[in-house]
């Protein structure tokens, strides 16, 4: 089950440049599953450095119709 975030917890995590993937899932109100499986598909933006997989916020703020 995903953690509901209040507004001002999602503009922080937004705020940021890149967010990890769980927190990307909290973002668009996904289970962590499934957003690994986003980003495995591509459907969510993402860049790999060495294990980490991060993802980008500007995308996310395009995709929820929020103006950077």
């Amino acid at each position: 089950m995903t953690e509901q975030l209040t507004s001002a917890e999602k503009r922080a995590l937004l705020d940021e440049p890149t967010i990890s993937v769980a927190d990307a899932a909290r973002v668009l109100g996904r289970g962590r599953g499934q957003a690994y499986d986003d980003v495995a598909t591509g459907r969510i933006e993402s860049i790999r450095l060495g294990r980490s997989i991060l993802v980008p916020t500007a995308p996310l703020r395009r995709l929820l119709g929020i103006e950077s």
